[in-house]
């Protein structure tokens, strides 16, 4: 089980990563800057060759990588093409172009899950269960799958949809008690639907029976489309919730994406795996668009403040603010670690 979470996570995190560092690659390249080097990985060099100026390398530790722009560090000599000396616009699409890297890539993840394997659709519209979460109140409660909702607090329901309707109707974090047709015998069982911020209703953690349906390509591009900017809406609307503090604040590191990666890996296969890629490269895309020192965010605030005032910041007033950034990226790092940990332990 380490094992498949040390390869799930090696795998999930050089693919967000890696595509994160290609669009500020092919920007910075584009726009005439110089690129020193590009790296998928950190630490010492594995592997390595130049083309041209620049230096490609594989690193021993393969959770990531990094691209090195000439002039990017104020303190050191620059020329023409270094980033420092570009205009405004410029190095905003640079910036940009990491983010918007991850959020493209989704879009090509689903596409090849859609085109090639075809999307699930609901088998019928009667109240039975396809899957039921792990975590969720449906499977604490012990909900288990082809298990038949007849009742919801002595209300009868008859179709998926009617289902839906009997939860949003019940108190939120209330029990309420489930009539279940499993194998031919009934029972009862009691669940707590709670409240989801992102969908604004009511949820128990359980999903309706499936089938794959093959698609052609063009409703497979519309699909993918489609998914992606249903999940950029609800992981922008997550953060928001948090950042306002209308929803607990709930992190993970690196252990936990590990472990949750490890998990799908065992459970759900390459494609669970992609599907969990996909998720984290807009997470990764949105985050790092937070206007934080360090992050991508930090600095297009950095261009929008040299914007008004006409003129760079100082550059060791740059440092410093990046300094912040760093310092508080690291606090933040050894946090959520020390949460993924005694998660672990509990």
């Amino acid at each position: 089980m380490i094992t498949t979470q040390i390869l799930a996570a090696i795998f999930v995190f050089g693919i967000v990563v890696t595509i994160h560092e290609l669009g500020h690659f092919i920007a910075a390249k584009s726009l005439g800057m110089k690129v020193e080097e590009f790296a998928i990985g950190f630490g010492s060099k594995v592997f390595s060759y130049r083309k041209g100026e620049t230096l490609y390398s594989v690193r021993a530790i393969p959770l990531g990588g990094f691209n090195k722009i000439a002039g990017m560090d104020p303190e050191e000599e620059l020329d023409e093409r270094a980033y420092l000396n570009q205009p405004l616009w410029s190095r905003a699409i640079v910036i940009v172009a990491g983010s918007a890297m991850n959020l493209i890539l989704p879009v090509l993840i689903f596409f090849c899950i859609y085109a090639n394997i075809g999307i699930d659709q609901p088998i019928d519209d009667k109240p039975i269960v396809g899957e039921a979460i792990v975590g969720q109140s449906a499977e604490e409660a012990g909900l288990l799958r082809n298990d038949l909702i007849l009742m919801i607090d002595g209300k009868s329901v008859a179709t998926w949809s009617e289902m839906i309707q009997r939860f949003q109707e019940c108190p939120s974090d209330e029990a309420v008690t489930l009539l279940i047709e499993r194998n031919g015998n009934r029972e009862e069982l009691s669940v707590t639907p709670k409240y989801d911020p992102q969908s604004k209703r009511n949820l128990i953690g359980i999903s309706a029976r499936t089938h794959l349906v093959k698609v052609g390509v063009l409703d497979a591009v519309g699909l993918a489309v489609k998914q992606s900017v249903y999940l950029v809406k609800a992981i922008a609307g997550g953060l928001y919730e948090m950042l306002t503090g209308n929803t607990a604040v709930e992190l993970s590191g690196p252990i936990g994406v590990a472990r949750v990666a490890g998990d799908i890996a065992s459970s759900d296969g390459i494609i669970g795996l992609l599907r969990f890629v996909a998720f984290l490269s807009i997470n990764l895309g949105l985050v790092n668009l937070l206007p934080i020192p360090a992050l991508d965010g930090g600095h297009l605030l950095v261009l929008l403040v040299e914007s008004i005032r006409g003129k760079q910041l100082n550059p060791k007033q740059a440092v410093r603010i990046q300094m912040v950034g760093v310092a508080l990226l690291l606090s933040l790092f050894v946090l959520v670690t020390a949460q993924d940990v005694f998660r672990i332990f509990n």
